[in-house]
């Protein structure tokens, strides 16, 4: 079992910065994949980006690619999703999810633990 927390969303104003963090207990850290998801209103939840076991692969969605950034710190047990330059289209639920191996992968189907998701709202 992985036990994942979401922590950092908020309100934002288009072009601005939030940090999104992902604290899992329950495995050990370097062992899963890690990845963000993200759900707007009435949209179906999407790939939004990966990371590795040990951090060394990552990937993202084109539509936040050289905007996003993940990251990760096994020493923390803590992922993070940097967001630099919001749009009000990033307006969703941003959901951390785990897998139980280290590869990462973008398909949805391939996590088993997921968190309970943190609002982002980037206004116009």
């Amino acid at each position: 079992q992985v036990q994942l927390v979401e922590s950092g969303g908020g309100l934002v104003q288009a072009g601005g910065s939030l940090r999104l963090s992902c604290a899992a207990s329950g495995r050990t850290f370097r062992t899963i994949a890690l990845g963000w998801f993200r759900q707007a209103p009435g949209k179906e939840r999407e790939f939004v980006s990966a990371i590795s076991g040990g951090g060394g692969s990552t990937y993202y969605a084109d539509s936040v690619k050289g905007r996003f950034t993940v990251s990760r710190d096994n020493a923390k047990n803590t992922m993070y999703l940097q967001m630099n330059s919001l749009k009000p289209e990033d307006t969703a639920v941003y959901y951390c999810a785990a897998r139980g191996g280290s590869i990462a992968t973008i398909r949805r189907a391939g996590y088993d633990y997921w968190g309970q998701g943190t609002q982002v709202t980037v206004s116009s």
